[in-house]
């Protein structure tokens, strides 16, 4: 019996390996691509990494940074979304600005409203006033000197009819109503002149120190509004309503770091790539006159003619692709700046990392 098993085993070992030898041994046919592979259109050709961004006669793409700190109260745009020069683009918290502003202004219209007492100088009820006393201390003079005539009179006809201290207080009493009545002259003429030049010279000056300061703190205020600064499209927005923003920029919750408040593209009837290539490669690029470019959309089939436009020229490190701040060697490459019209029939966006091969014509 025991024999019986091992071989009905046996027999059942043979069948499952001869299946199995059939089942692998079929020929399986692979799939076919999802889309052809890159390939070089030129004969001889230079192949570099690229990254589509913003055609811009220097640099790349727009960054905007907020001049004031604050948090943010209104978004006005979105994504996407295509804006001119000068409209705004968010909102940050400016009431402590905006009281602050309207105290100058209310600071700078008072000293205009001083200045402008001063220019009427003299008023006609203060001038009339001085006119009284001139005219109080005339009469004054009048009754002094009148009192002062009937006793030298009295005392010339008898010296013993009147004594010489009331003689010598009435004499005092003229001069003191004559000095008064010059202090009065005079106070008369100097109401009259008006303000000295010197006073409205600097209440001139204070007024102008307020005004400037009302328009350095009304400044400071639109920049509490930030606008975009060209026609363009707004690409990213990199903080919501209520966040905290400064001229740093804004807090980036997935990396960390600070990034611009607002990125924005110019007017994208064309778009640029940023080629870049190796340092031993630099060597074989044809003449600016003859270069030529094809640009392969990742995962698609599209193949996009290129415009030249120029050379950055300037080896840098190629952290500048993907950021790529980790890598342990120092790869170095030449940025070569193409440009192409946005009618491909497969969208392209800032930022999209492509292939280009870069032939001689």
């Amino acid at each position: 019996m025991r024999n019986k098993i091992i071989f009905a085993l046996s027999i059942l070992g043979i069948v499952a390996a001869l299946i199995a030898a059939y089942v692998f041994g079929i020929e399986r046919k692979a799939q076919p691509p999802a889309f052809a592979p890159i390939s070089n259109p030129y004969e001889t050709a230079i192949y570099a990494n690229g990254i589509i961004e913003s055609d811009q006669p220097g640099g790349s793409n727009i960054t905007i940074y907020p001049d004031v700190a604050g948090q943010i109260t209104t978004v006005l745009v979105h994504e996407g979304q295509k804006v001119k020069a000068g409209t705004p683009l968010l909102s940050i918290d400016d009431s402590v600005q905006k009281a602050s502003t309207e105290q100058l202004r209310l600071q700078a219209e008072a000293a205009q409203a001083v200045l402008s007492e001063l220019k009427a100088q003299p008023r006609s009820e203060t001038l009339a006033i001085a006119k009284a006393q001139v005219e109080l201390a005339e009469s004054n003079l009048k009754v002094a000197r009148d009192q002062y005539d009937k006793r030298r009179a009295s005392f010339d006809i008898d010296a013993k009819s009147i004594s010489k201290d009331v003689l010598d207080t009435a004499d005092n009493a003229v001069r003191q109503g004559a000095a008064a009545l010059d202090v009065a002259r005079k106070q008369y003429d100097l109401t009259k002149a008006g303000a000295w030049n010197f006073d409205i010279l600097n209440q001139q000056k204070q007024v102008q120190a307020l005004e400037q300061a009302y328009q350095a703190a009304n400044a400071v205020l639109q920049k509490y509004t930030l606008k975009a600064r060209i026609d363009g499209v707004v690409l990213a927005i990199n903080a919501a309503a209520g966040s905290y923003v400064s001229p740093l920029g804004a807090l980036d919750t997935y990396t960390q770091g600070q990034a611009p408040l607002v990125v924005m593209s110019a007017p994208q009837d064309t778009l640029a790539v940023r080629c870049y290539i190796d340092e031993i490669l630099v060597s074989r690029l044809p003449m600016p006159d003859h270069i030529q470019g094809q640009m392969s959309i990742r995962g698609t089939d599209v193949k996009v003619p290129l415009e030249f436009v120029r050379v950055q020229p300037y080896v840098s490190p190629k952290i500048e692709l993907s950021n790529q701040r980790q890598e342990k060697v120092d790869l170095r490459v030449l940025p070569v700046i193409f440009r192409f019209k946005m009618t491909s029939p497969t969208m392209a966006y800032p930022g999209q990392l492509v292939d280009v091969f870069i032939g001689k014509k």
